[in-house]
């Protein structure tokens, strides 16, 4: 593939050789056409479709390269410069200060967020309309949601906000039907819940999957263990601590060359791979779980309902016969992670009324339980006194990096 050292562009997409009489001069500034070119067209629509042209290309190019020990190198170094190009193509869009744009810009509320997306006409607004009190117009025709509408779900005393997005297609995560600033909402969220018609529930999923992926949204998926860190001088240290498959030195190193990165500490403590390494390099992936929710089942036979019920991450439902809705609440609470906390005043009974007590997140320990109640109390903590399963005994004083357990009782005393 030959790049047009003049715009940047393939050969086959170069600007100033499509664009007829480029060596002519400006009419009303005398400015040279092929300046104006290069300064005010390629930093506006042009640039930006540039852009998605060059990830079409190198998309191309790495489906028709075999994969083998001789091609590794360079799926490496396209891989690498496919990820840079992405993260350009979402430049534009986020220095301007429009991103969101009109109808995305909800405020984050409750002790959750649950993002919904789907292609049209799936049942989002269907589903909003049962779960919470907001009623969200439903129609048999696509794009009935044009911004994105919150509502709450009220469960074990917690308040998770449940946004509908519009309804994403193939290409969003390159612009199309404000792909971007759906993808850039669901970003924002604790858990994904992705809306299929469980007619064609594999395609959709598959496409919808591509489109989050390509924004930096990895589903169902941690972390990977690399240690990655720049410095100054030093040049490049790289180490592993178990035998790599995927990667090796040298194509770590052209990884890094090709992000103009020659002084870092990197350390692979699981055999990953080179995405997982790019992923590492960009530093602004998210981690998410995601649902898969296979609506419409009244319309397929039973032994494909059986089949989806029992895919990794799926549920099946029917939102039109509210069928499966309160198994999937509860799903959904589980994929959430989060753990209810009581409290206990001195001489006091504890106050284990259904809306009373802290939500907070799995793990949570004493510290976190001190900052949801007050933002000072934490300075003048002495101890606290646990009653629950996380206790050895009942009950159990404990210092401030005790980890809770769901349905705790805790009395808090201060210096």
């Amino acid at each position: 593939m030959i790049w047009c050292g003049n715009c940047g562009f393939s050969q086959e997409m170069c600007h100033a050789s499509a664009y007829k009489g480029y060596r002519e001069k400006d009419q009303k500034t005398g400015i040279p056409l092929k300046k104006i070119l290069n300064q005010k067209i390629l930093w506006g629509f042009v640039l930006e479709m540039g852009i998605v042209e060059k990830i079409q290309e190198i998309e191309r190019e790495i489906s028709r390269t075999q994969k083998n020990k001789a091609t590794e190198y360079h799926l490496g170094l396209l891989k690498a410069k496919l990820a840079k190009y992405r993260q350009q193509l979402l430049e534009p869009t986020t220095k301007g200060g429009t991103s969101k744009g009109d109808g995305f810009d909800v405020m984050k509320s409750g002790d959750a967020r649950v993002a919904m997306v789907g292609f049209p006409s799936v049942g989002k607004s269907t589903l909003l309309s049962s779960l919470t009190t907001t009623e969200s117009v439903a129609a048999s025709y696509e794009f009935t949601t044009l911004t994105c509408i919150p509502g709450v779900i009220e469960y074990e005393g917690a308040n998770i906000q449940l946004l509908d997005l519009p309804g994403i297609i193939e290409g969003a995560a390159q612009g199309k039907g404000r792909g971007r600033q759906v993808i850039a909402v669901a970003r924002t969220a604790d858990i994904i819940l992705m809306m299929l018609d469980a007619a064609k529930g594999e395609m959709q999923k598959a496409l919808l999957s591509k489109e989050l992926e390509s924004m930096g949204i990895r589903l169902n998926k941690k972390p990977p263990l690399i240690y990655f860190k720049q410095k100054k001088i030093g040049g490049v240290k790289f180490t592993h601590m178990v035998p790599l498959t995927h990667c090796n030195e040298k194509l770590v190193m052209t990884v890094l060359h090709e992000y103009k990165i020659f002084n870092a500490d990197v350390v692979f403590r699981a055999d990953c791979t080179v995405d997982e390494l790019i992923d590492v390099i960009q530093g602004n992936r998210v981690y998410l779980p995601c649902l898969y929710v296979y609506n419409k089942i009244d319309q397929i036979s039973m032994e494909e309902v059986d089949r989806l019920a029992r895919l990794e991450h799926s549920i099946v439902i029917s939102c039109e016969m509210k069928l499966n809705m309160d198994y999937m609440v509860e799903k959904i609470w589980e994929y959430l992670a989060l753990i209810r906390i009581y409290t206990k005043k001195p001489g006091n009974a504890p106050d284990l009324g259904p809306r009373d007590g802290l939500i907070l997140r799995r793990g949570a320990t004493i510290e976190h339980a001190c900052h949801a109640l007050h933002r000072n109390l934490s300075a003048s903590f002495r101890y606290a006194i646990v009653w629950g399963t996380s206790a050895k005994f009942s009950p159990q004083r404990v210092g401030i990096h005790h980890k809770l357990h769901h349905e705790d009782v805790v009395q808090i005393v201060k210096k």
